[in-house]
């Protein structure tokens, strides 16, 4: 199916909802015609009527007018959700679910036997287009179906296939790291706030020196050690400051950090 002919739907028409739709619109993958979201109020809906989306208060209109299917809503009330669209899934609808710790069984459990379903875990960047995503394939999606996805989501930012199990992960690497990331901007713009610099400064420079240090990463291929090896001189600034930081633990309360929110992530999925 090419991305032209598509319509797509959201069940839910969230932040997260709304970043992907703005990635797919201003990539040019989708018209806005062909986008519809549904919400139980307009509380939501605004914006994507002035983007010139469709919008409807009827989940079951988007399953009936679109063949690519977002599922958006909170974790705790998808299952309801899904029990209600159930009937009007059938076997040409694309079904991508966003709701953290619902997994490919619990999905597949609630739609009819056979349902090309996905689960989806993106970040809170997508909003802006420079997100970091994830998905799993369920028993019924093919590679066509993957394809896709990873087609049309490349538009909101870094999007790749993993196993299942990655997913947890990866909320704790990326969709709780980018507040990690958010508290260590806020430090480094503090710390240069002690030292004289004005705020709004500060923190427009701390941003820029996390996006060019991220850019670096990404552009080169290079180990982080590599790079941050490549601004050490001997005697000098960084390294008398990276000292600072190892003896507060830095790198070794980050990984607690990322594998207690991947542990939280594992127990909401048993919930």
């Amino acid at each position: 199916m090419e991305a032209a002919e598509l319509r797509v739907g959201f069940v839910g028409a969230g932040r997260m909802a709304g970043g992907l739709a703005r990635g797919l619109l201003r990539a040019g993958k989708v018209p806005a015609s062909s986008i519809l979201a549904s919400a139980p109020s307009d509380k939501n809906l605004d914006t994507w009527r002035e983007s010139g989306c469709r919008t409807t208060h009827c989940n079951l209109e988007v399953l009936q007018e679109s063949t690519l299917v977002f599922l958006a809503t909170k974790p705790h009330i998808l299952p309801a959700v899904l029990q209600e669209i159930r009937p009007a899934v059938g076997p040409h609808h694309i079904v991508v679910s966003l709701a953290a710790g619902v997994t490919l069984q619990t999905l597949q459990r609630l739609l009819p036997a056979g349902t090309k379903v996905l689960r989806l875990m993106p970040n809170l960047p997508c909003v802006v287009q420079a997100g970091a995503m994830v998905f799993a394939r369920g028993s019924g999606a093919g590679d066509g179906e993957a394809a896709l996805l990873k087609s049309l989501l490349s538009s909101c930012g870094l999007c790749e296939e993993v196993p299942e199990s990655y997913i947890n992960i990866h909320t704790g690497l990326s969709g709780s790291g980018v507040a990690y990331v958010y508290l260590f901007a806020e430090a480094l713009a503090e710390g240069a706030v002690k030292m004289g610099m004005p705020g709004g400064l500060a923190s427009r420079i701390a941003a820029q020196t996390l996006l060019g240090a991220a850019k670096m990463m990404l552009e080169t291929g290079e180990h982080p050690a590599k790079l941050r090896g490549d601004v050490c001189t001997p005697g000098g600034t960084t390294i008398h400051a990276l000292h600072q930081l190892e003896k507060g633990a830095l790198r070794a309360t980050v990984m607690n950090a990322v594998e207690a929110a991947t542990n939280r992530a594992c127990d909401m999925a048993e919930d």
